[in-house]
């Protein structure tokens, strides 16, 4: 029985549909299955996507979150040893109301195209939280419907990050596409197909320690790294004094690295004379001659008042170690909206 005329009309509803009045009959077929208005007609779907890196010891988790009114936004945090090294947020950059159309064509696929829905198709249902073989990401689709209260989540196995998500493999089970391309259908209406992650193609880190306070008082990057073949606990020549000077006066230990297997990467831009001023690691990525580290300078935007204020931006992190020489070029600059 359509939910629809059950309770808008109440039993009278009913009799209408089992009377066998051709046209009432006619329009009770018309009604969506799911009420007057589609699932997640008023109301987001969103898309998480955990993508190993580095035989699994790294993650980059990606979120993508878009409303029925239009609005969208996109997550991004890479990660190393369950420790986050850096993450970013970004809002959709033009009037949500240009996307909500797109929205509400996504709900009605998902609905009712027989190809594709992901509401009322019960096979989808028999698998809630599967394990996804080495290598592969995990993906998680919800739906939240507004009027309802209400929200549907599937998850299921594939190959790729947000950027280049594929439904061939995908798994376990024969109806995973399904899900898979709803994920795919969601980054082309809001990033779009050429959508590029910040972290692609990086090795992951995690972030040792980052602020404007530092008693190292670095003027440019650093990094250390112990020779090929020493021992875990080897730590290289200058880290000690580096760490001591950098945390001063603070209860804070030595971090735990690695040194046969990991390296600590240091970005640091000298004196800066403004509160707002930061510095971030945002790749790390192995090329022909060496390492290649990517990093970003935030400063105070146009229009922001920031107050004067001697600081020494700073991001230090532990990455897998990775060939010499180590280059770091000039960073990129960024400007952070005003309290942001």
């Amino acid at each position: 029985m359509p939910r629809y005329l059950s309770r808008r009309g109440g039993g009278s509803g009913r009799w209408w549909c089992a009377a066998g009045v051709v046209l009432i009959v006619a329009a009770c077929d018309m009604v969506p299955p799911n009420g007057p208005f589609r699932f997640g007609q008023r109301g987001e779907i969103s898309v998480t996507i955990e993508s190993p890196l580095y035989l699994g010891a790294g993650l980059l988790q990606q979120g993508l979150s878009w409303r029925s009114d239009g609005a969208w936004r996109v997550f991004e945090e890479i990660s190393y040893r369950r420790t986050v090294g850096e993450e970013h947020l970004e809002p959709n950059p033009g009037v949500p109301l240009e996307y909500a159309s797109q929205y509400a064509s996504l709900i009605q696929k998902l609905n009712d195209d027989e190809g594709f829905n992901l509401i009322g198709f019960s096979d989808l249902d028999e698998v809630q939280n599967p394990e996804c073989r080495s290598g592969m990401s995990r993906v998680t689709v919800r739906m939240w419907d507004e009027p309802l209260r209400e929200e549907r989540t599937w998850t299921r196995c594939a190959e790729g990050s947000l950027a280049n998500l594929t439904t061939r493999g995908s798994g376990p089970d024969v109806a995973a596409s399904r899900v898979i391309q709803a994920a795919i259908f969601v980054r082309n209406n809001t990033v779009g197909p050429e959508f590029i992650s910040l972290y692609a193609g990086s090795l992951p880190f995690a972030t040792l320690d980052r602020g404007t306070e530092t008693g190292a008082e670095l003027r440019k990057p650093a990094f250390f790294r112990s020779p090929d073949g020493g021992a875990p606990d080897e730590a290289p020549a200058g880290f000690g004094d580096f760490w001591g000077s950098h945390v001063g006066d603070r209860d804070v230990p030595l971090p735990e690295v690695d040194w046969s297997r990991e390296m600590v990467l240091v970005a640091a831009v000298g004196v800066r004379e403004e509160v707002g001023d930061s510095v971030e690691i945002r790749r790390v990525l192995a090329i022909d001659d060496g390492t290649r580290v990517e990093w970003v300078e935030r400063t105070p935007g146009d229009f922001c008042a920031p107050a004067r204020r001697t600081v020494w931006p700073i991001h230090i992190v532990v990455v897998p170690k990775a060939p010499e020489p180590i280059h770091f070029p000039l960073p990129t600059t960024e400007a952070v909206p005003c309290g942001g």
